[in-house]
């Protein structure tokens, strides 16, 4: 396998990459019993974590222009580490509703500039060249599933009001592990390089955009309802969290093999073919939901339908979004498919839940990932057309 694509800055990713997940894995899933135990209702509760989509709606998009006009990408991801951080520090501070909205308002406009300015600046160092994008990218996976477990362990020893503690650590590291950054040799703009709004104007472009929208919105009904879902069908929570952790360890294995299987089956083909598992795997928990064997063989299928995704989705963006617009494509991929799909999608989904119950979730999500499958089959299907007629 060749190295000329391993970054000289690898441990310094790797290292940002495991913080940075691993404070998402101790938030998302505490977060809202802290806020429980700090006497906020279930509404207030639902507003404050919302802001983390709502934010992730307008940040990127923020962060990633401000990082390809000054070309200071590093500098820009350490400043908003820096600041995040800071922020996050005020929730020792909070005693009412108001005070933790206008903190997860400040943190969570800064942690929104985390995802895509990492991903631009890993990218930027391959120099197009993702052989060992995966092998990189795990590392939040692990980060992830590492800070699941031993959070729980913890809290479970000091209690609940831990918890900030321990993600303040998480961001103080992620911060740490910019310092040692350095900005990767600029790439050169070419004269003929489209603006940004002039490449959303093209047709294959559009049909990327809509087909990742639909398939986050799809997977809203995991982030925010799976949990509650293995519940009412009488799954313990030891059982709920080993579902979790199944399906992160699935994805870093993909991770970790990826490059042949992208070599060998080309892009298009395995975007396609997660989609189409993607549908398989929501009718299984569908209809498979009194099955513990359906159920685990569905959670490994996360292996497809967010690592081979994630990755297929960041290896198309490069086709037009390298180079100066590194950033902002990748801000504009978070902001279109985790911001309005993840905010939309839950939104959507959360009254089919009301109305008609768990499983109808599920089938609705099977049919969000088929036609995100159509969308991407065009907008593969008209790359081709724009390649032969260049």
């Amino acid at each position: 396998m060749s190295r000329r694509s391993w970054p000289r800055q690898a441990s310094s990713f790797a290292l940002f990459l495991f913080a940075y997940y691993g404070f998402v894995g101790v938030f998302s899933p505490y977060a809202s019993l802290y806020f429980a135990d700090r006497g906020m209702n279930a509404a207030e509760i639902g507003v404050l974590l919302s802001l983390t989509q709502v934010m992730r709606i307008f940040g990127p998009n923020l962060w990633g222009w401000v990082a390809d006009h000054s070309q200071q990408r590093v500098l820009v991801l350490r400043g908003t580490a820096a600041a995040a951080a800071l922020a996050f520090a005020f929730l020792f501070a909070g005693s009412n509703f108001a005070q933790y909205l206008a903190v997860m308002v400040l943190f969570n406009l800064f942690t929104s500039a985390h995802g895509p300015l990492s991903e631009a600046l890993m990218l930027s160092e391959m120099r197009g060249d993702l052989t060992h994008y995966g092998r990189l990218r795990l590392w939040g996976s692990v980060g992830f599933i590492f800070s699941v477990l031993v959070a729980g362990q913890l809290l479970d020893w000091r209690g609940i009001g831990f918890m900030p503690w321990i993600a303040l650590a998480l961001l103080v590291l992620v911060f740490l592990s910019t310092v040692r950054m350095k900005e990767s040799r600029p790439a050169k703009t070419s004269p003929g390089t489209p603006s940004v709004l002039v490449l959303l104007r093209r047709r294959e472009v559009f049909a990327f955009f809509t087909s990742t929208f639909l398939m986050i919105a799809a997977h809203a009904s995991l982030y925010v309802f799976y949990s509650l879902y293995l519940a009412e069908n009488g799954y313990s929570k030891t059982m709920i969290g080993f579902m979790w952790s199944l399906g992160v360890v699935a994805e870093i294995a993909f991770f970790y093999y990826q490059a042949p299987l992208f070599r060998r089956f080309g892009v298009a083909r395995l975007m396609l073919a997660c989609l189409l598992i993607a549908v398989v795997r929501f009718l299984l928990i569908a209809t498979g939901a009194q099955s513990l064997v359906v159920l685990l063989f569905a959670q490994v299928l996360h292996a497809a339908t967010f690592g081979t995704h994630h990755s297929a989705s960041v290896a198309t963006l490069q086709r037009w979004f390298s180079g100066p617009l590194q950033a902002r494509g990748q801000a504009l991929y978070i902001s279109i498919s985790y911001g309005l799909g993840g905010s939309l999608g839950g939104l959507a989904l959360s009254m089919v839940w009301e109305r008609f119950g768990g499983q109808s979730v599920y089938l609705i999500a099977a049919l969000l990932s088929l036609a995100a499958a159509g969308a991407a089959a065009l907008s593969y299907h008209w790359q081709r057309q724009h390649k032969e007629q260049a």
